[in-house]
């Protein structure tokens, strides 16, 4: 029978460093050919709610499932479904909305580690929800930072972000008046918001930074301004395909010109070595996340056999014979 896993459970299985090793494994899974990805497709209720679904296999672990999710005025609803790949079986139902906090700061993470400068120290992040909280813990992970400048616009959230990320990293988080001071002098730069136009433009950015920018994965929304685009001189994303649909920030600043999406390397490729990443340390690099499926499905995996070994969460009857029989009898 599946398991249900609620997002207590995920909380309680679900570690940083776990998530950094399935991720990293989900790209390298992508290049030698033992996972598949689709793109993520939306349904739309004009006016009303938005459904999201993206699927993957993970044929290195045994598994394949998608992660649907609703969006509407009355918030968002995450769901992984997990099968078994042989045999097609359900295994799991897991509540996802942590799931997927964790799998991008991972992803970050794991782009902070093959993109950014070794002696990276310095981070600016703009946005202080609760997608930035997983992107400095992941970074904080792979390099030695001694400090961090937070920019939000509600000066009292920000204020309660950066004195909870002090605590919990040990390293020294500045609040910061303007989403320019974050940047100035950043050496990781962080975009984590759900504005619709830039908050950073290209004459703030230093020689040598590195962006993760995550918020923006609808063609009409962008965190980075045309000219900060193009001051980059790597390009990577998770899924250059994915961001030809939905990366709004590089398909707002190509324009008409397609040839440069030929210039956007996939993080599988960097991961692998098949594609350069940096090459200098004055070059800037920008890491276009937008969240693939095969980030969901490896660590939902990992999640499964965690909480079956641990003995956690709640069987469900599902498919059983006996339980179709009541079913037929009651109709």
């Amino acid at each position: 029978m599946p398991l249900l896993l609620t997002e207590a459970d995920v909380k309680t299985i679900l570690t940083m460093p776990l998530a950094l090793e399935a991720v990293e494994s989900s790209f390298r899974r992508l290049v030698d050919g033992t996972a598949i990805l689709h793109c993520r497709q939306r349904l739309r209720v004009p006016g009303k709610t938005v459904l999201n679904y993206m699927a993957a296999a993970d044929i290195a672990g045994g598994y394949l499932g998608l992660k649907i999710y609703s969006i509407s005025h009355e918030g968002a609803r995450f769901l992984v479904p997990l099968f078994q790949a042989e045999s097609g079986e359900m295994v799991a139902l897991i509540e996802a909305d942590r799931l997927g906090q964790m799998r991008t700061g991972a992803a970050s993470g794991v782009a902070t580690r093959v993109l950014a400068r070794e002696d990276a120290r310095k981070v600016g992040i703009i946005g202080t929800g609760l997608q930035a909280r997983t992107q400095l813990e992941a970074v904080a992970l792979v390099r030695r930072l001694e400090r961090i400048r937070a920019f939000g616009r509600d000066e009292e959230r920000r204020e309660g972000f950066a004195k909870e990320m002090e605590e919990r990293l040990g390293v020294p988080v500045e609040p910061v008046s303007s989403a320019e001071e974050a940047v100035r002098d950043a050496e990781i730069l962080i975009t984590s918001t759900t504005s619709t136009d830039p908050v950073v433009e290209g004459p703030w950015l230093g020689a040598g930074v590195h962006i993760n920018a995550i918020g923006a994965n609808f063609p009409q929304k962008r965190e980075l301004d045309t000219a900060a685009v193009r001051l980059c001189d790597v390009i990577v994303a998770d899924s250059s395909e994915q961001s030809k649909l939905e990366a709004g920030d590089l398909i707002q600043a190509f324009g008409r010109e397609t040839s440069r999406w030929q210039t956007v390397r996939d993080l599988a490729d960097v991961i692998s070595g098949r594609a350069p990443g940096r090459t200098g340390p004055g070059q800037i690099t920008l890491f276009k996340s937008n969240g693939v499926a095969t980030e969901d499905i490896v660590i939902a995996g990992r999640i499964y056999e965690l909480a079956r070994q641990r003995q956690m969460g709640r069987e469900i009857p599902m498919w059983q014979k006996e339980v179709r029989s009541a079913l037929g009898r009651s109709i």
